[in-house]
Parts: C-alpha cells; structure tokens; sequence
C-alpha cells in the first residue's frame, strides 16, 4: 500500500494526535450577574442558561417566550463576549502551566496537545488529573463529579448525574483522538483510548457533526448515528457527497479532518508592530490590531492561504512576553481577527498579567511623570497565523458587489474602533404588527434569526403601506369628536363618535379623514404579556397622516407618513 493509498483509506498514515480538551458548561452564564435561573440570550434565542433554569425546561436554542412560559422568574441577559474572554483568562493561564501551546476554541473552551504534557506529567490520565484540579482552583469551584477521566472503557464512559442548580462556573476535562472528538469526551468527562474513537462517537446521532443538511440527509437515508455514517465506505461517501461529506466522514471515523499531505516549511506571514519608545498602556494596541489584522489578512489573500488559529503575541520592555492562540471556526476576516485581539488585550488588562495593580497599564517610576520608564511599557504587538490552508476561494458577484462588500467592511471596521462593537447597527426584518415591531438593530457582524417569521400570520396587521416615520417611544395624544368629548373603543371594536380633533403636543389639528380601526389582541394566554390595542389611520388637515394607537383608554401617536 503507497503512502497516498494509505492516507485516503484513513489507515495508519493519519496519525490523528491526541488532545485534551477543557470545557466550562454554559460559560456565557458565568460572565453575567444574577441569581438562578438565569439565561444568556443571542438572536432572540436561549445561548446558554444556569442549572436552575434547565431544570424548569430551558434549553439551548428555545425562543425566548417559551422559555419565559415554562420559567417565569427566569432572568434573561444579553452576551457579553468581551466579559467571557476576561472570566475566561484565569483558566487559559492554568492550563498554560502544563504547555504554552493553549489554543482558545472559544471562551469557555480550550484545548492542548496530549504528547508531549502527557509524557511530563506521568501519562494521559496524571495529565487530565492535573490539569482538572488546576482548573478547578482557578474557577474556585470543586470539580463536577467525574470531571477528571480516569481511562474508562469506551461503554462505561456516560457520565454522572448533574450537580446541584449553581451558576457558578464548574469544568469538564476529556481526552480523545482530534479535536471533533475530545470536545465531545470533554462533554460527557471521560478520557477515550487511544484508538477507540470511532467506537466512542458511534452511538452519536449524525447532528454531532455540525453540518445540518448532511444531517438530515443522512437521516432521511436511514443513516441517523454516527456509527452507521462511518461505515459507508470512503470511496462512495466522496462521489455521494462531495468534499463536505468527505470531512465529516472522517470525523465520525475518527480520524482528521484532512489526510496530512507533506509540504514545505510555512511561509512567515506574521506581522508586529514595534513600540519606541514603549507604549505605556493597552488601548493604543487595540487601534493598532486592526491595521494588523488587515495587514494579515492581505498577507494571507496574497499567498492563496486561509488560517483558523491566530496567535496573539504581546512583549514588554521589561523582557517579560505573553502568547495567546485563538480559533475561529470560518474563513477569519480582518474584522473578526481583530476583535478577538481586542478581547485578548482585555483579558489581560483585567488579570493584572503586565503589573500587579491589575489595571493592565505600567505605573513605573521611570520618567517622573507616571507614564512608566525605559523598563516599562509595551514593545511589540505580533500576529502570527497558524493551521494555514489552501484558500478555496469564493464566488464573486457581477458589478464589483464584492470590492464595495470589502469596502464597506473596512469602513465599519474603522466605525467600530471608535464607536465599539455595539455603536454600528444594521436593520433585520422581524415579526409583528405594528411598524415598530417590524425591524430590529442588530451590531454589524453578529448573526441574527428573528424569534418569530415575518411572514407568518399577523391577525390585525397594518396594511402594506408603512409609515415613513417611526417614534422611538408612542407620544400621548388625544382625539376628540365634534362636540370636543373623548374619543372611546369599547372591546368590539366599536368607535364611540367620529374622530374630529387630534391634540398633538398641546396643538390640536383637524381630521379631515380617517380608517379603522384594526384591533389586536396579544398574548391572552400569559397576563404579564397580554395586551389589548387598536390601530388607525388619520389624515389631518394639510394632508400630513398620522398612525394612532388606542390601549387602555389611551391614545398615542406611533409613526407618520409622507
């Protein structure tokens, strides 16, 4: 058998080394404030929520109105990324005491290699023993049951029941062959032998691989674990489904994502910034990652290479150096590198790594003025790409779409570095009936799935022609009929008197003509949400019109048109 044939049958040619994966369950949890239960929400969606909260039936992925039903004393706090990096320092710093070779999957989650460490300390199971108390102490929480592995046999490795409601952050440690597989041992706290992954991920249904349409694919198929997926021959899986199907037959096989191909040494695509005199605080470096992050991204655009982990390299003056490597499961943008620069920075500005004030700036005594000395402050900033691999490209659209795509990232990236993460929105279409509810803001970059379709059924839905305008708060109004009374709406719906007058603002204004009203009841199931209301549409003299709201008795002046 050649070294080719070996490589693509997935035979002892792959190698598939060894990882040891630490994993904080609900870590979006541990960087917010509040008491059980408590949920971290993304897109109108559940993230991630406490034990308590679990145990009243929210999980992950539930709209936030079911899980508001089936928890109604839930609290619910918007993510905090930048707080999960800075929670998440102590316990990437514990895990660096065993290899610098940390790399970050994401907050909450972080991997090493098994070889060499494992050899140090006595062995895979001395290793994950170690690494479990040193994590433990650095979240100053005892460990989850079983959260240290042992080496169990493959069918004893379901783990324990789960601990008592907290939401204090607690870890899992778990060891298997390749990433894909040591995140799930990590789940359910068992180390796998060497060897035995593929027997370890087969009950696994095929949704454990990450790719939604080939999981339901395959389940149509009658093919719903991972076990049954991996036994379908190479050959027929790579003409079936392409070079996808490829990846993730390899992974429920245990094996790498990709066959190792031997190649020349890496390019140095690396880039830094040199500090003189040294820079005295942090902040500077955040402006500064985002011209490196682009020139990376140029580097890796000109040699046709793509990579998935960037190392973030900090050094001092005083010869003292800080190393961080971050994943990003994707194609890695300029914007998206830089950003997880910016929460590196601040994680170490918040775990004291460069002084012992824990401010993250230098307080030396060197020039007199508290700006810090020759011996203090920051002299390099570098960004070294790592995992590099052929970049395959993308379909570029027809009238330049793509440059002015790139153009306008660039330009929100320089909008961010001012106004942060937060300050540039974009506008998602979204559920409801009124203009108001129709569209959300979402921050530029992040990901958004509306909590309920737009185009669903929406009994007493507006018209289709909208308002050009839309207050940020319904200002009081009142409407008054000829005789200067009160305009009421009983609970039919049933206008009491024809609208005349429309004080705005202490300014009354003539109705030259009106339509409505369009009732809507919501939310009659839960009382803390119910509400009654009606919608009309007025003209008022000089042809302005107007879009009124009737609840409780109450009028409002919600939106204006043209």
């Amino acid at each position: 058998m050649t070294a080719e044939t070996a490589m693509a049958s997935g035979t002892a040619d792959d190698r598939t080394p060894r990882v040891l994966v630490v994993w904080c369950p609900d870590w979006p949890v541990a960087a917010v404030t509040g008491d059980d239960p408590v949920a971290v929400t993304e897109g109108g969606r559940i993230l991630a929520c406490s034990e308590g909260a679990r145990a009243a039936g929210v999980r992950q992925g539930q709209r936030l109105k079911l899980a508001q039903r089936l928890c109604p004393e839930l609290e619910l706090r918007d993510r905090d990324p930048e707080a999960e990096t800075r929670r998440f320092e102590p316990v990437v710093a514990a895990v660096e005491a065993f290899t610098p070779r940390v790399e970050v999957i994401r907050p909450g989650l972080c991997a090493i290699p098994v070889k060499g460490p494992g050899r140090y300390f006595g062995g895979e199971e001395a290793l994950a023993a170690k690494v479990g108390r040193a994590v433990a102490d650095a979240l100053g929480q005892p460990l989850i049951p079983d959260a240290v592995p042992g080496a169990p046999a493959v069918e004893e490795r379901q783990p324990t029941a789960p601990p008592p409601a907290t939401t204090a952050p607690r870890a899992r440690v778990g060891v298997a062959d390749g990433l894909f597989a040591a995140v799930l041992a990590a789940r359910a706290g068992v180390l796998v032998p060497a060897g035995r992954t593929a027997e370890f991920l087969a009950p696994y249904p095929v949704s454990a691989l990450g790719d939604e349409a080939l999981a339901e694919l395959l389940g149509r198929l009658g093919l719903p674990t991972v076990g049954a997926f991996a036994a379908l021959p190479a050959e027929s899986v790579a003409d079936r489904f392409g070079p996808s199907g490829t990846v993730a037959h390899r992974l429920a096989r245990g094996l790498q994502p990709r066959p190792l191909v031997p190649r020349d040494e890496e390019p140095d695509l690396a880039v830094e910034q040199r500090f003189d005199p040294p820079e005295p605080s942090a902040e500077p470096l955040v402006f500064v990652a985002r011209a490196l992050a682009e020139q990376l991204h140029q580097r890796l655009a000109g040699a046709g290479l793509t990579c998935r982990r960037v190392a973030v390299e900090v050094a001092c003056a005083d010869g003292r150096t800080a190393s961080r490597l971050w994943r990003h499961e994707g194609r890695l943008s300029a914007t998206a590198l830089a950003e997880r620069v910016r929460w590196q920075l601040q994680a170490w500005q918040g775990a004291g790594t460069f002084t012992g004030t824990g401010t993250g700036t230098f307080t030396g005594t060197g020039d007199g003025d508290g700006n810090g000395g020759e011996d203090t402050g920051f002299t390099l900033l570098r960004l070294a790409p790592d995992g590099l691999s052929p970049d395959q490209g993308r379909q570029l659209a027809l009238w330049g779409q793509a440059v002015a795509d790139d153009r306008v990232e660039r330009a929100v990236a320089r909008v961010q570095a001012v106004l942060g993460h937060a300050g540039l929105r974009r506008i998602e279409p979204a559920g409801g009936r009124g203009p108001g509810e129709q569209a959300v803001k979402v921050p530029w970059g992040e990901p958004y799935e509306a909590a309920v379709p737009s185009d669903a059924p929406w009994p007493g839905r507006l018209p289709e022609v909208w308002p050009a305008v839309v207050l940020r708060e319904p200002a009081p109004v009142r409407v008054l009929d000829g005789a200067g009374r009160p305009v009421m709406v009983d609970g039919r719906a049933g206008v009491s008197a024809r609208p005349a007058l429309v004080v705005v603002r202490g300014r009354e204004e003539r109705v030259d003509g009106w339509t409505g009203p369009w009732p809507a009841v919501e939310y009659w199931w839960d009382q803390s949400l119910a509400r009654r209301r009606a919608r009309f549409q007025v003209v008022v003299e000089g042809g302005r019109a107007l879009l009124l709201t009737v609840e409780g008795g109450a009028w409002y002046l919600e939106a204006g048109y043209d």
